[in-house]
């Protein structure tokens, strides 16, 4: 009498997308699968482990994490289980990994952008803050003019005529 988990084991297992289960008992390239079913990719199953809850509850239900594609020069091995996955199918997850990638990055950019918006904003709060300070300091200086300018008017009005005052000049002999 023979073992029926090792017959199960030294085969490999090739899921159609139709539901037919294929087994083959010797490793095969992948090329070769692609070959006998075109337009479809080999892709191998790995398998998730159950949850704790969920190990005595339905043994028939297969859950897979991911599924890697396989390059046509790669081979299947004996005791792994793999799935033909169709073109479009391929096409249509590797779209979806390019827009959810490019929205990855704009979501990216978008931040950026508003901490660059941020920084400036608070640049600009500490320029106004500077630029408040010299208004008043500007402020400060056109009132002392005024005041220095008022003086300087009503001295005006004292002389009628503007003399210059020179100061003698005392030459040193040597």
């Amino acid at each position: 009498m023979g073992n029926c988990q090792a017959v199960d084991a030294a085969a490999l297992v090739i899921q159609h997308p139709c539901g037919k289960i294929e087994r083959m008992y010797w490793s095969v390239p992948a090329s070769e699968i692609m070959k006998m079913n075109p337009g479809h990719y080999v892709s191998l199953i790995i398998p998730l482990p159950l949850p704790q809850d969920q190990n005595h509850q339905d043994h028939k239900t297969v859950r897979f994490t991911r599924v890697k594609l396989l390059r046509p020069n790669e081979t299947l091995n004996l005791g792994h289980a793999y799935r033909l996955i169709t073109t479009q199918e391929v096409v249509k997850v590797l779209r979806a990994k390019k827009h959810a990638k490019a929205r990855k990055t704009q979501a990216e950019m978008a931040e950026k952008s508003t901490v660059q918006e941020k920084q400036k904003s608070s640049a600009s709060e500490e320029e106004e803050g500077k630029s408040d300070t010299a208004n008043t300091y500007e402020e400060m200086r056109a009132e002392k003019q005024r005041q220095r300018g008022a003086s300087v008017n009503s001295a005006s009005f004292r002389s009628k005529s503007w003399r210059p005052s020179l100061q003698s000049i005392s030459e040193s002999t040597i």
